[in-house]
């Protein structure tokens, strides 16, 4: 269910049965010549929402700005600072704890944002611990390619240049997710570089196109469906893990 297409009497509902709640999480940044500036909200959220749609847990709005300040060299990016993004997590956290909210999974898309959302884990354990008092939320994150067997099938569908950014497993995700957005774009050389970079200037001159030692030219929806599919049933394996029962089992039962 998604928490954008429920009304309230619905949530109230869902929540008499399950407390917990997927946040996709990801990013707006550039993705190469051929990968869309949206990916890394894009792939969390077609996922969750197809995890979702299966199981009947509670899917959030897509936290879809983060950390991304090395990409500012290309148009069309954002970003938000650490800190700024520390105290937005902590609102999002509070809001759905109020509520009775007691387990938030955040499904990540961007590996830019890891250290920064177990930061505001901690922002928010440490209110608990500084008051001596027992935190009842539980808050997880997961990125979604590793998922239990992402990266096995990745592997198998690109064994060689699937690379670390605007990879061809992100990229046919989002095809999948949205073929009527599908860019056809010759690039060279076929495998990005690979290396490191600093601020946005340093990034821009070591990878002009974006991408950082991948062939995105591979990628086709018919490859993102079974990304999404093998992602989606590891998902509502983790959800039920943390959250219980889904919400359909729960009510049937």
């Amino acid at each position: 269910m998604l928490l954008h297409h429920a009304a309230w009497p619905e949530v109230e509902a869902y929540l008499k049965h399950c407390k917990g709640i997927i946040i996709p999480i990801g990013s707006t940044e550039q993705h190469g010549p051929n990968g869309l500036v949206g990916t890394d909200a894009i792939c969390p959220e077609v996922i969750a929402a197809e995890a979702g749609a299966d199981s009947g847990f509670l899917v959030g709005p897509t936290f879809n700005v983060g950390i991304a300040q090395h990409h500012l060299g290309f148009p069309g990016s954002m970003t938000l600072r650490p800190s700024t993004m520390i105290a937005a997590l902590n609102d999002w956290i509070e809001s759905l704890t109020r509520h009775g909210i007691d387990r938030i999974y955040f499904l990540n898309g961007h590996g830019g944002n890891i250290a920064t959302i177990q930061a505001a884990f901690a922002e928010f354990y440490a209110n608990f611990s500084l008051d001596a008092a027992p935190c009842p939320v539980q808050l997880k994150s997961r990125n979604w390619w590793e998922l239990p067997g992402v990266m096995d099938l990745a592997r198998e569908l690109f064994p060689v240049g699937e690379g670390q950014h605007a990879t061809a497993s992100e990229v046919s995700v989002t095809y999948y997710a949205h073929p009527s957005a599908i860019k056809s774009v010759a690039m060279s050389p076929k495998i990005a570089p690979v290396g490191g970079f600093t601020d946005a200037a340093d990034y821009r001159r070591n990878f002009p196109d974006g991408r950082i030692g991948s062939d995105p030219s591979q990628a086709t929806p018919e490859k993102g469906e079974r990304l999404v599919s093998t992602a989606k049933r590891a998902l509502i394996g983790e959800l039920t893990q943390f959250f219980g029962a889904p919400p359909r089992r729960a009510a049937a039962e």
